[in-house]
């Protein structure tokens, strides 16, 4: 009878343990695949000790033995190891190496038990109490009470870690550490209280086949909480995702149906074929890999078929950490492609409306400006015209500066002081009337007033332009408005700067601004001729005006004179 019944618990495991088979899948732990596999064969040798003993066979009983001890020794750390990989907690391999170490010095004492060196038995005969049934009568030797103390340390161990999981992390569930922490408990009870109860019958057979059941039902949870593995075999179950596989070498290693239907040609290719063997897949995915190859964030690109457009993800293909070659991810993409366009037409025709706003908003702008430009310049008997004219000998200058930009100047630079020349004079709407408007020269305190036009000016435009997003322009204006009276050698005014000390914008709007005066009529002076006003410019070259300058003025000059000369004489006269 007893024989019989560890027959069925052998039989009941090895049934558990394909059922485990059937329900296989690569990402479970090889631990659990492990106990799973030893205990059938423990159990195994629970039974054909049994069926020796029935028999009185010794030699028979001592090898089902050393067999049953593979489970007793090595199941204790398989089950400590899955209850660390299950609970997410990680055992630093020199550690587990040593445990192994230790489950395998004390088979090797197991090994003993047919010899007479008494390390793990010293003696084992069978004896009966009805003269049917016979089991066998052990005296333990020094290894099988080493081999009791790993028994308790690897349990105790593994409590530990199921405490600590329980209690620190999150990630865990806690019916997932019942579940761990009861099996465990049945077989450590069927081990120690079993014994103690008798010694004809050993419950660890029966507590590793409730153990293999506890495992299935484990298993069979555990999987959902795996997101990365839950997820691609969903991805793959669904067929909406294809994908694609090579080596470092470029050798086809696979593809999916869905990547199949997508690239009919992937069919002509074989398992570690070449892909350049087959030209229209090697046009197509060989670019992708160059791109990805030469920047790993290049790796999203889009293949369009018909009316879908694909997204074609790039990445390393790993086997464990290892990278082993590359992994196209194909999904269909084509609604969000198609909201994509709708979006960017919208943003596009949103932003054109901004522009054309924005457009209409800084001419209005601009107009202003001129307007009060304008509107100051009406009160000067002198300098009608001036502030036109001067912006287009200023714009003549930059275009000759942009052909040859030594200076550095960036081109919104060069825009924005050609867009603030008008305003150089607005500090005139300042100056009295009685000196704005005087038939002649300027006496020395008189003249004193209306350099004060430049600060003034200067605050006016701060004022305007205070608050606008274009800082750069706010600058420029200030500065042609403030220091286009400064001169090279530091004898102009308001605060005599010298040299480069004056902003590059205001030495510009200098040149321009004494070429007008020079060539327009005013009420104490008759225009002079192009030549005059050349020469005297010329001669202010290192003085007046930056020496850096010259080229570009020179380069502009016959504009200059030709815009001069195309406007009404009546115009210039009336200056």
């Amino acid at each position: 009878m007893v024989a019989i019944f560890y027959d069925i618990l052998f039989v009941l495991s090895l049934v558990l343990t394909l059922v485990y088979a059937l329900i296989w899948h690569k990402h479970f732990s090889i631990y659990i695949t492990l106990i799973f596999t030893l205990i059938p064969i423990t159990n195994l040798g629970f039974a054909i000790t049994a069926n020796a003993a029935k028999d009185q066979n010794i030699d028979a009983a001592l090898i089902g033995t050393d067999i049953s001890y593979i489970g007793g020794c090595f199941l204790v750390l398989f089950i400590l190891l899955s209850v660390f990989n299950l609970c997410k907690l990680n055992m630093p391999k020199w550690l587990s190496m040593i445990l192994l170490s230790v489950c395998a010095l004390i088979y090797l004492c197991v090994l003993t038990i047919r010899s007479d060196y008494g390390i793990f038995y010293k003696s084992a005969t069978f004896i009966t109490t009805n003269g049917t049934d016979y089991f066998m009568k052990k005296e333990y030797g020094p290894a099988h009470t080493v081999f009791i103390i790993m028994v308790i340390t690897y349990f105790l161990i593994s409590l530990l870690a199921m405490c600590y999981t329980y209690f620190v992390k999150t990630d865990v569930s806690s019916s997932l550490l019942f579940k761990l922490f009861l099996p465990e408990l049945v077989c450590v009870m069927a081990f120690f209280v079993g014994r103690s109860i008798t010694d004809k019958l050993e419950f660890l057979p029966m507590a590793y086949v409730f153990a293999q059941i506890m495992y299935l039902i484990i298993i069979h949870r555990v999987c959902l909480y795996d997101i990365t593995d839950t997820g691609i075999d969903s991805i793959i179950e669904n067929g909406d995702t294809g994908f694609v596989s090579f080596d470092f070498k470029y050798d086809f290693l696979g593809s999916n149906e869905t990547a199949n239907a997508i690239f009919p040609t992937l069919r002509n290719l074989t398992v570690d074929e070449p892909i350049s063997s087959v030209s229209v897949i090697n046009d197509l995915f060989m670019p992708w890999l160059e791109r990805f190859k030469a920047d790993e964030n290049d790796d999203i690109n889009y293949y369009k078929k018909d009316d879908k457009i694909y997204m074609i993800d790039v990445n390393y293909l790993y086997n464990g950490k290892h990278k082993r070659g590359y992994q196209f991810f194909i999904t269909d993409d084509t609604a969000n492609q198609k909201l994509i366009d709708v979006l960017n037409n919208y943003n596009s025709d949103l932003e054109n409306q901004v522009e054309q706003k924005t457009a209409n908003l800084v001419e209005m702008h601009n107009r202003l400006i001129l307007s009060m430009a304008t509107m100051v310049e009406s009160r000067d008997n002198s300098t009608g015209g001036h502030i036109k004219r001067t912006s287009e000998v200023v714009k003549l200058l930059m275009d000759e500066i942009m052909k040859d930009n030594t200076l550095g100047l960036s081109n919104d630079f060069c825009k924005n002081i050609i867009k603030a020349a008008p305003m150089h004079d607005l500090g005139k709407i300042a100056v009295d009337d009685a000196i704005l408007r005087k038939p002649g020269r300027f006496e020395p305190q008189e003249f004193e007033k209306m350099k004060a036009h430049a600060a003034e000016g200067a605050r006016i435009v701060h004022q305007i332009l205070e608050g606008t997003e274009d800082i750069d322009f706010h600058i420029i204006a200030e500065n042609v408005a403030q220091y286009h009276h400064e001169r090279w050698d530091g004898s102009g005014y308001p605060e005599g700067l010298k040299g480069d000390d004056i902003p590059i914008e205001a030495r510009i709007m200098a040149i321009a601004d004494v070429y007008d005066a020079l060539v327009s009529k005013r009420v104490y002076k008759d225009a002079m001729s192009f030549s005059q006003a050349d020469q005297i410019i010329m001669e202010g070259m290192g003085r007046h005006f930056d020496r850096n300058l010259e080229k570009y003025y020179v380069a502009a000059r016959p504009a200059i004179e030709s815009y001069y000369s195309s406007l009404n004489e009546e115009i210039i006269k009336s200056a």
